[in-house]
């Protein structure tokens, strides 16, 4: 990007009025003429990437995409892609300049430190993507200005899932430093559902009611479920780019819009199939252990209550939509049949239908 166009971006930002958004205490979007913007993405060719980079091209912007070259290599052959590693091979980055970049590959505090302090004279905008597990505690309903996890040794080098989210709320306070906070935007969805998600998280749920039968379901039919469609995560945050909206949002459905009786009402019907659900206590699904084997399920008692439970109202006024999830639904399946046989058998969540029958003998043994 050359001087003259910085000189031209920097005097229309300045230039436009600053509106802060309804309730929201934080955020701002700095209103101007649309225009063209060069953005890059740090990642995306994993799940969520891919529906950013489609989204920005479709809404006329250029993308350069900066990755190790080693996942869906082939999916943007036409666009600039820079090969390197944000553990220790940034020089491809170094002496180049974007409107905005896009973070949706940050896990490590030490790599987010690298990128962001790296563009930060060379970008406008950072947009990072984190995670409502960066909250300190889902015991009670979270929103934006929720106390933070606090990562206890700063030091370490090594992912571990079971500290994701103190690294997340530890990268979030990097790049706000990095770039100021009027040049930063945090994005901490929850569940992020849809087609090319390689979680089998949600996904478990409608494969799983197509086959149709008695089917074991945790907790109640009011059991809270909260989730954003990969593509209204992908929609919002190109809104944010071009609106240059600055600020911090969970995104996701409205807290207590969706539960598990709907989620199984809008997959029979998508299937056309018919399931008989047994539903099963909290204490049950602890005493058989199958709290890692139903996904995107957690108890509304103790740590995890409210893991549902995040205000998502901030980003709405700022122009976040959900589409229904029985379209997701819909999607995801029509994705699904695309995969090979070989994908569906080595499904990350897969309960065999003999298992869980055994489940529900015993649950009902219990009278």
């Amino acid at each position: 990007m050359s001087t003259n166009r910085r000189q031209f971006i920097k005097a229309a930002t300045a230039g436009a009025v600053a509106a802060s958004l309804p309730s929201t205490g934080a955020a701002e979007s700095h209103e101007s003429e649309w225009r063209a913007l060069e953005i890059l993405i740090l990642g995306g060719t994993g799940f969520i990437g891919p529906h950013m980079v489609r989204e920005a091209l479709r809404r006329g912007h250029g993308v350069t995409l900066f990755n190790r070259g080693r996942t869906n290599n082939t999916l943007f052959p036409d666009l600039e892609t820079i090969i390197g590693d944000r553990a220790d091979n940034l020089t491809g980055l170094e002496g180049k300049q974007w409107d905005v970049v896009i973070d949706n590959s940050g896990y490590m505090h030490h790599d987010v430190r690298a990128s962001a302090s790296l563009l930060a004279p060379n970008v406008e905008h950072y947009i990072f993507i984190s995670s409502i597990s960066a909250y300190d505690s889902m015991a009670e309903p979270m929103n934006e200005d929720s106390p933070l996890a606090q990562l206890e040794d700063e030091s370490v080098t090594t992912f571990d899932w079971s500290i994701y989210g103190e690294l997340k709320a530890a990268s979030e306070r990097i790049v706000a430093e990095r770039m100021g906070e009027d040049r930063t935007t945090v994005l901490r969805p929850t569940y992020i559902v849809g087609p090319g998600d390689h979680t089998d998280r949600f996904t478990y749920w409608p494969v799983r009611v197509r086959q149709g039968g008695r089917m074991l379901c945790p907790g109640s039919p009011e059991h809270p479920i909260q989730v954003i469609d990969v593509r209204d995560l992908a929609n919002f945050t190109i809104d944010v780019v071009e609106r240059r909206i600055t600020g911090v949002f969970n995104t996701a459905t409205e807290a207590g819009s969706y539960n598990m009786r709907q989620m199984l009402d809008d997959s029979q019907a998508v299937s056309a199939t018919s399931v008989e659900p047994v539903w099963v206590s909290d204490d049950f699904v602890r005493e058989q252990q199958l709290m890692g084997a139903l996904p995107i399920y957690h108890p509304i008692t103790g740590e995890y209550g409210h893991a549902s439970s995040a205000s998502a109202e901030r980003a709405r006024a700022a122009g976040l939509h959900n589409r229904p999830v029985r379209e997701t639904i819909r999607d995801l399946l029509a994705w699904w049949d695309t995969l090979p046989a070989e994908r569906h058998e080595n499904a990350r969540f897969r309960m065999t239908l003999e298992r869980e029958a055994e489940l529900i003998a015993e649950w009902e043994s219990l009278g």
